[in-house]
């Protein structure tokens, strides 16, 4: 009984803040173009989903490719930098840098470094920027994580440096690691976003051109349509990531 309640209280509070808003907007005769009801977005959504779907995958497919390159740089680095102290006081305030800088700021100049005839280039750019400080932070974290027992019981039979990376170090790294990459997909494809945001150029053809196609024309509810789409792609994202997560804690825990 708790779990059917769990699971349907979400959907239940959905239910009625869209039950809301539709009867808001017919009551108080809201125009559709200022704020369309939630039937006129789902007419939208139907209407115009293969488009959309064409638009997301674009969105996602950069974002991935971004998360990929961000995780193979941001692990090598953090390996790089637990085994050499110098390499870390080097390489965390560039990271941090990075990591508080707003993308926003950074697009154009990424943009510019990418040409105008490569847009693509700078949304896998700006995607890997931002992707990248949680997976090297939770490399990092989770490479120094390792029971201070084990680390001593290592080194009392003379493991090398190799064999406490590889047998002690990186299976302690799992759970942060994992973790690094959940908050990391996210930001890749908000990065993704602001990049084609950016852009500006009619060769982007992702979610967030056909929003600002849309808000061109006042077609507030294909906007929206888009940013359902846009958000549904994200949980989904989320929750393949999650069980990813699960999976990799269980053979974590197993070992």
């Amino acid at each position: 009984m708790n779990r059917a309640v769990n699971l349907l209280a979400p959907w239940l509070l959905i239910a009625v803040l869209l039950a809301v808003w539709e009867a808001a907007c017919r009551l108080r005769d809201i125009p559709v173009y200022f704020l369309p009801p939630p039937s006129a977005i789902a007419d939208s959504l139907v209407t115009d989903l293969p488009s959309l779907a064409a638009a997301a995958w674009y969105t996602l497919s950069k974002a991935l490719v971004a998360l990929v390159i961000a995780s193979v740089v941001a692990q090598i680095l953090a390996l790089a930098v637990v085994v050499s102290g110098v390499l870390e006081r080097t390489v965390q305030p560039i990271a941090v840098v990075l990591q508080v800088t707003p993308v926003i700021a950074i697009a154009p100049i990424v943009n510019i470094w990418a040409g105008v005839d490569h847009p693509e280039r700078a949304l896998i750019g700006l995607a890997s920027i931002v992707a990248f400080f949680p997976v090297y932070s939770g490399a990092v974290t989770g490479l120094r994580s390792a029971d201070p027992d084990l680390v001593r019981l290592f080194d009392l039979y003379d493991a090398g440096r190799l064999q406490k990376l590889l047998r002690l170090r990186l299976p302690s790294a799992v759970p942060f690691l994992l973790e690094g990459h959940k908050v990391a997909a996210g930001l890749a494809i908000v990065g993704a976003v602001v990049a084609e945001f950016v852009s500006g150029s009619g060769k982007v053809q992702g979610l967030a051109w056909r929003i600002l196609d849309a808000g061109n024309r006042l077609q507030t509810a294909k906007m929206f349509a888009a940013l359902v789409v846009l958000g549904a792609m994200g949980v989904a994202l989320y929750a393949l990531l999650q069980a990813a997560e699960r999976a990799g804690l269980r053979w974590w825990r197993g070992r």
